[in-house]
């Protein structure tokens, strides 16, 4: 087998991620806000589990078909680049998490990685979002707190939490049998 080729068990997991993801996303939205975004209860956490159990390539292109299908389901835009910001390239990000599957602490530090890659590029957007309604220099400025208020509101507190779960040495035991088994 070729290292480009997908097995149909990497496959299979990589769906189920997807599944689960976009369930628990489209479900369990705590809260959701008016512009978009919302703390979900770990779905960037089941994303970036693809890049720990199989590597970067797999994980962003598992990540990015999670944000297109983010996008199939609640679209939301001001302007045409921040349908490319918000939904493949903010979720694709998670999928930085498959360049520490080998390492000490591998998820955790690969799932902080790819969140913050998110943070990235939905503040980018919201910069998009914000300047569209401003235009001198003062207003550009408000702009740059006002995106990173607006997305760290969400993602922070989520990713604290995660955090918390992937520390916790049940959870962790779990995490790295289910990569095994992911893995066989």
């Amino acid at each position: 087998m070729s290292k480009s080729k997908l097995s149909t068990k990497q496959l299979v997991f990589c769906a189920m991620a997807l599944a689960l993801a976009t369930v628990i996303s489209a479900v369990i939205k705590l809260p959701s806000l008016p512009n978009g975004g919302s703390i979900t209860l770990f779905s960037m956490l089941i994303i970036c589990l693809t890049g720990y159990w199989y590597g970067p390539a797999i994980g962003l292109i598992t990540a990015a078909t999670y944000g297109i299908l983010q996008f199939i389901i609640g679209p939301y835009f001001v302007h045409p680049a921040q349908v490319l910001l918000d939904y493949p390239l903010a979720f694709g990000a998670l999928g930085l998490s498959g360049f520490f599957s080998n390492r000490k602490h591998g998820l955790l530090t690969g799932y902080i990685v790819g969140v913050l890659g998110r943070f990235v590029f939905h503040m980018i957007s919201g910069l998009i979002f914000y300047t569209e309604y401003v235009g001198d220099m003062q207003g550009n400025l408000l702009a740059v707190v006002a995106s990173t208020q607006y997305n760290l509101s969400y993602i922070l507190p989520e990713m604290i939490a995660t955090v918390v779960l992937i520390a916790l040495p049940p959870v962790a035991t779990a995490l790295r049998k289910a990569k095994a088994m992911a893995a066989a």
